[in-house]
């Protein structure tokens, strides 16, 4: 009777063990918790205007904080150094010799698409050339796999009455600016939420609008034009953050499209004092190669990045206190390099270090300060602390990145690789090649394979030439060698041809590349 009773505890024992390690198991080959994401996407900020990149003068506590604490990704390209084309590829997966959106078009067919007051009353004149409905976009898979999906900040994909709005192309919330041409005013008339217009307390001001000839420009009261009640940052910040508390229970993908720090030189009063304190007076710009006139531009250009850094550490926050951030995917990049007009002083920013700054280098061009952009990932749960990665990588990475993330294949055609290996310490594949193919400022394409850059300019007066630069010993891309290496040369250009196909849209076709005639 003894052994009976200790043979039926022993089994019982073993049986309630085995559960245990049963699941155990279970739970140790369970898919992984979806994590979180926010994307910021700052517009036209450069690889030298974030602090942990060694800026100077600017301050970014939040971002540089963001940076110690993840990864940062040295050598992250835009995928077009220009707004549409590379908001198009981030979401697609498409380099730009494949992407429908290959530079900035406004529609032009439609009438009066620059007249500012005319766009901001009818809404068939705002906005750019749609991306069709019919696009895969990363923010549909995420959809398709129980995400709930927002942007806020600014589009540029499709105009308001067009297929191409947001809600067509992956996202379940919109609220910012549909049109670029209407974020060249931060005090806007107008912004949409979804499919609805909504007006705001401010007049229209045209950009280009100067001072009155009678005013005195060292006086900041001469400015208050440019400075109303409805500051279109601030107000699509608490949209975001009104996204993040109302998503908490389920997984969320936010696309935050900041229009900061793209011209004009806009921001509240009360965000450049301390700046202006810093950096004494200055002369006044006055507003002729462009946008607004401003009193003090260097202090008003530093207090929007800054007003930035603030948002994003707001955002994070914000997860810190819904306890999200642990699980949370945190990315912030830029969407092209900097500029070089409208009253921005980038030589006393140095803001393309440490490339070279200024028309023919910088936004618009397919040299590195024009595509090379700041990159941070930060997810504490997967991610070291502290961390830098050299793997190249580009925009068009992202979708096949989120797809990894997920557990699924890739289900749509892309150009990118994954990094989430590089991403979370793991192997990396290393990566042949990343392709640039850009239609506008004379048509250009480029190429990079490990240290080596060819970059061709001016393709839309007919001709081609290729030049070479070695990255790894002249990032200023400042010493041609392609009649040194013949070879290399051959190599890039054989990519070049392969990679490039001819868009189906007029406007994004490349003399040099696309002539009628060529077999």
């Amino acid at each position: 009777m003894h052994l009976v009773k200790t043979n039926f505890s022993f089994r019982l024992l073993l049986f309630f063990g085995f559960l245990v390690t049963l699941t155990h198991c279970s739970s140790d080959t369970q898919k992984p918790e979806p994590p979180n994401i926010v994307l910021v996407l700052a517009d036209d900020l450069g690889y030298g205007e974030v602090g942990y990149n060694g800026q100077k003068y600017i301050k970014t506590p939040n971002i540089d904080q963001l940076a110690a604490t993840g990864k940062i990704f040295t050598d992250h390209y835009s995928a077009a150094p220009v707004c549409a084309a590379a908001r198009c590829m981030i979401l697609t997966g498409l380099h730009g010799g494949h992407a429908y959106v290959r530079g900035n078009d406004e529609w032009a067919e439609r009438g009066e698409v620059w007249n500012y007051a005319a766009a901001s009353a009818d809404p068939n004149l705002e906005g750019q050339r749609p991306l069709p409905a019919s696009t895969p976009t990363f923010a549909k898979i995420l959809q398709d796999n129980g995400y709930r999906t927002a942007l806020v900040g600014k589009w540029g994909l499709g105009a308001p009455l067009s297929e191409g709005i947001p809600a067509n192309l992956g996202f379940d919330y919109f609220y910012g600016y549909n049109c670029q041409r209407q974020a060249h005013n931060l005090y806007p008339p107008h912004l949409w939420e979804n499919d609805q217009k909504i007006p705001l307390h401010n007049e229209v001001v045209a950009p280009r609008t100067l001072l009155d000839p009678e005013a005195n420009p060292k006086d900041p009261t001469s400015y208050a034009l440019y400075e109303q009640q409805d500051y279109a940052p601030e107000l699509m910040h608490e949209k975001a953050l009104t996204f993040i508390e109302d998503n908490r229970d389920q997984p969320f993908f936010l696309y935050y499209a900041s229009p900061l720090p793209h011209l004009p030189l806009q921001v509240p009063s009360k965000y450049v004092e301390a700046y202006v304190e810093a950096f004494g007076d200055e002369a006044p710009y006055d507003g002729r190669k462009g946008y607004f006139p401003n009193r003090y531009p260097r202090a008003a250009y530093a207090a929007m990045i800054s007003l930035l850094d603030t948002q994003i550490g707001e955002l994070r926050s914000k997860l810190d206190e819904l306890g999200l951030a642990e699980n949370t995917l945190f990315i912030v990049t830029s969407d092209n390099g900097p500029t070089y007009t409208g009253g921005v002083d980038f030589d006393f920013f140095e803001s393309a270090a440490p490339f070279s700054n200024g028309y023919g280098r910088t936004k618009g061009f397919l040299y590195e300060a024009g595509i090379r952009v700041p990159m941070l990932a930060n997810w504490p749960a997967r991610i070291e602390p502290g961390t830098k990665t050299d793997h190249p990588s580009a925009f068009y990475d992202l979708l096949p990145t989120v797809c990894e993330l997920l557990g699924i294949e890739t289900p749509v055609p892309t150009d990118g690789q994954s990094f989430l290996a590089a991403m979370t310490g793991e192997t990396q594949a290393p990566r042949d090649f990343l392709y640039w193919d850009f239609p506008e400022y004379g048509g250009q394409q480029a190429v990079r394979m490990g240290k080596w850059k060819a970059v061709r300019q001016k393709l839309n007066e007919g001709s081609i030439y290729t030049e070479l630069y070695d990255l790894s010993v002249d990032p200023l891309e400042s010493t041609d060698l392609a009649e040194a290496h013949p070879g290399i040369v051959r190599q890039l250009e054989a990519i070049m041809e392969r990679e490039h196909e001819k868009s189906p849209v007029e406007r994004f076709q490349i003399k040099a590349l696309d002539v009628q005639d060529k077999q």
